[in-house]
């Protein structure tokens, strides 16, 4: 018998994945229902949890059974060899992190999180920056311990959230979907704007409750497997595949928002919810690509919450719930208002034509922190720029400006690419899909069960034991190409600006 053997390498797992179920559990609970002063003791408690997870996954008892395993591979079932694979580049990564340092990390974003909500709250960038600062100086000491062969340090920070996404990639593709948004919104001035005041008439926050959390059901989220609760950022937060729970943020004159904030986050929840049983208890249950993940909540959000096929027979719910709030509105008009795109100040607030600019302006700013070590005390300026160059927009302050996500204060720098990733991932996803399945006879149906075992199928049952490279490949046959998504937006807008549907 060899001296370890697959149930001491899932035993590990397990114990990493259980501890990951409880920060997971904590961080939701910071962020919805914490009371404000016991931020130090929950950052001290998450840290300590981080510490001891961070001794299994970085141990030298760890680093010799990945070892034993790499040179007695046939010891393995295919899966554990899988996992072996996956678990060395993290645990290349974790080993090359001096262990207090990283418990000091873990504590620093924790109290960043509370940092970042009181300066919200004051509309004042200064509270939180300089908590931001020591995050940044944290991950420029990790990048020189992980940098090999990467052409920037940037690159070593994408490639964790894309396996393999770099600068000179990323600019290829932004480049792209730039000169094509810049094409359509070029021709959508000279068709008819649509009316968009109807959204802000006043819908109560438990009828958006209950319009919102009736689609996700449709669309196959469980509320036996998570719930929905208030929070200042809408996130989802999985503990496992039985709990996957999503949050959002109301405006009572404002629904849209509401909604499809909704559906964007039961989109992660239904991955979440979907992983394959086999994969409990490892790191394929949880460490999805966040592009893949984007690709599934923006699936929600834009490839069915945008759908004008999804609302024409879904606009009789929204009327039901809603009273005689939109009784004097025709589906037409109603769907053109909700299509309106316009520049807004807001990422999470952004129409499909405007996110990606809102992505690309992160993008240029981490790339700015990382690669140009821009000062931090600078960043405000640099982001009210460049709204005013992509979008034509000035933040009047902090609040609607540098201070609107969450991510730099979880340390999450590289991440939001994945959101635009997301979208051209969803648009080729959505191209198969209306291949494979009569959707306009699913929607008429109103039962989407086709659609969701087709995400199952191909998607979701995976969890992280693909990477989206091989699921696009899988799938629709083809590596990520940007031209579904500028096609069928060019669609969808120029029938919405009633200019003729010629592409």
């Amino acid at each position: 018998m060899g001296k370890y053997t697959e149930a001491d390498l899932r035993a590990v797992l397990k114990e990493i994945s259980l501890l990951e179920e409880n920060q997971a559990l904590l961080g939701w609970d910071s962020l919805t229902g914490m009371p404000e002063d016991a931020a130090p003791f929950r950052a001290e408690l998450l840290s300590y949890l981080a510490g001891k997870s961070f001794e299994l996954q970085a141990g030298n008892k760890y680093g010799e059974m990945l070892a034993y395993f790499e040179e007695h591979p046939t010891e393995l079932s295919k899966l554990g060899q899988q996992l072996v694979v996956h678990e060395r580049k993290k645990f290349d990564l974790n080993a090359k992190i001096p262990a207090q340092d990283f418990i000091e990390y873990q504590k620093l974003t924790s109290l960043a999180q509370d940092a970042w909500s009181k300066a919200r709250a004051a509309k004042d960038f200064s509270i939180f920056a300089p908590y931001l600062a020591k995050i940044i100086t944290f991950k420029k000491q990790f990048i020189q311990l992980w940098q090999q062969g990467s052409a920037t340090p940037y690159d070593v920070l994408l490639d964790q959230y894309e396996p393999g996404l770099t600068v000179a990639k990323l600019d290829q593709v932004f480049g792209e979907v730039k000169a094509g948004l810049t094409k359509l919104q070029a021709e959508l001035k000279q068709g008819d704007a649509p009316d968009n005041q109807i959204l802000s008439r006043f819908v109560s926050k438990q009828q958006q409750s209950d319009l919102s959390m009736d689609l996700a059901q449709k669309l196959g989220y469980s509320l036996k497997k998570g719930r929905l609760d208030d929070t200042i950022h809408p996130f989802m937060e999985a503990m496992n595949r039985n709990d996957a729970r999503i949050t959002t943020r109301w405006d009572e004159h404002d629904f849209q928002m509401a909604v499809l904030g909704i559906l964007h986050e039961a989109g992660h929840g239904l991955f979440e919810q979907n992983v394959s049983s086999e994969f409990d208890y490892t790191p394929f249950e949880k460490d999805m690509a966040m592009s893949i993940h984007e690709s599934q909540s923006l699936f929600n959000e834009v490839m069915m919450g945008r759908s004008e096929d999804f609302w024409r027979n879904e606009y009789p719910t929204l009327q039901a719930y809603t009273g005689e709030t939109f009784n004097d509105i025709d589906f037409d008009t109603f769907y053109r208002a909700w299509m309106v795109t316009k520049p807004t100040l807001i990422r999470t607030e952004a129409d499909p034509l405007t996110y990606p600019l809102h992505i690309i302006i992160r993008y240029e700013i981490e790339k700015a922190i990382f690669n140009d070590n821009i000062d931090v005390n600078d960043l405000p300026a640099l982001w009210n720029a460049k709204y005013v160059e992509y979008l034509g927009l000035e933040p009047e302050n902090d609040l609607v400006g540098i201070l609107q996500d969450i991510h730099w204060a979880g340390g999450d720098f590289g991440y939001f690419p994945s959101y635009a990733l997301g979208h051209l991932y969803a648009a080729q996803f959505f191209n198969k899909m209306g291949q494979d399945l009569d959707l306009p006879a699913i929607f008429a149906s109103h039962d989407y069960t086709p659609i969701f075992a087709w995400r199952k199928e191909h998607i979701w049952q995976y969890g992280a034991s693909k990477t989206p490279h091989e699921i696009l490949m899988a799938t629709t046959g083809e590596s990520l190409n940007p031209q579904y998504w500028l096609q069928l937006q060019t669609k969808i807008y120029r029938k919405v600006y009633q200019l003729d549907n010629e592409l």
